[in-house]
């Protein structure tokens, strides 16, 4: 474990600068490493996003020059910097659409980028920002599939397959608050080879102004458990509803006020475009001492 700690810098350098952010309590551990310096381990990443033992977060957010990326370095042409995003135990994903808006407030407000207009590569491809009050951020289009089951702690979830960069499987529910998702869930590993985040669905009584849809969620994400808000599952969530998997009549496209526990965001559905919106904010900087994180 350490020897994973002790790679991140060279001696005598045993601090690593960092900032904390998050979208709607989605929480990130923000890494500043422009030149490709650190070598991030699993262990190192599970360390730093312990939530007693390290800095805490839902994932952390290696900010990188696309060119000093070794994965990515042949991409350069299009896109400046790279989301080396980390789920909290340490695993690889894709896409993380709370992550790339607090990755983009980051780049603007560090002077890494002008903005307000951001471009960013990530693993499911390159995502533009606009960087404002709130930051949207338009993401990969969503991609509706067929049904499927979660088993939570015993309790069988049947939902909607959707893809928006990561795999969902989007469960419709009678009540949010009964639920107890502590467990991490069982799916078909013929039809989520590597997992998925599920999402748990209700529609909301209220209409919200300039939504054609209003619903409640709440979201266990692969690699992370239980989190307080997940960008990409709401754009699964978005295109499911817009769909009429919740009941609703189907429409080719439209806008879908989502609350999460951390707050609310919008997607906005078209055939041609997704974009997700909401509030980021930075909350803090700091170092963290290597030699302090728990072994």
């Amino acid at each position: 474990m350490m020897g994973g700690m002790d790679a991140m810098v060279s001696e005598p350098d045993r601090a690593v600068s960092f900032a904390k952010g998050h979208g709607t309590g989605n929480d990130f551990v923000v890494l500043p490493d422009p030149d490709g310096a650190l070598a991030l381990t699993p262990e190192f990443v599970a360390a730093v996003c312990d939530r007693r033992f390290g800095v805490g977060g839902d994932g952390v957010l290696r900010v990188v020059r696309t060119a000093a990326h070794p994965e990515v370095a042949h991409r350069a042409a299009e896109a400046e910097w790279f989301m080396d995003y980390w789920n909290s135990d340490g695993s690889l994903a894709a896409m993380c659409g709370n992550g790339v808006r607090v990755y983009s407030r980051y780049l603007v407000e560090s002077g890494l980028a002008e903005g307000p207009t951001v471009t960013v590569l990530t693993r499911a491809g390159v995502v533009v920002a606009e960087v404002g009050a709130e930051v949207a951020v338009s993401m990969p289009l969503p991609s509706v599939g067929g049904r499927g089951t979660a088993d939570v702690g015993g309790v069988i979830f049947t939902g909607t397959a959707a893809t928006c960069g990561n795999p969902n499987l989007v469960c419709p529910v009678a009540d949010l608050d009964t639920l107890s998702l502590d467990a991490v869930p069982r799916l078909d590993t013929m039809q989520f080879p590597e997992s998925a985040n599920v999402e748990f669905v209700v529609l909301a009584k209220d209409d919200v102004p300039g939504a054609d849809l209003h619903v409640a969620m709440r979201v266990i994400e692969r690699g992370s458990g239980e989190t307080l808000s997940c960008g990409s599952g709401a754009c699964a969530v978005a295109a499911v509803a817009l769909a009429g998997g919740l009941g609703t009549d189907p429409l080719t496209e439209g806008t879908v006020a989502i609350d999460v526990p951390g707050g609310r965001v919008t997607v906005s559905v078209s055939p041609d475009r997704c974009v997700l919106s909401g509030p980021a904010v930075l909350v803090a900087t700091g170092e963290i001492d290597l030699a302090s994180l728990r072994a």
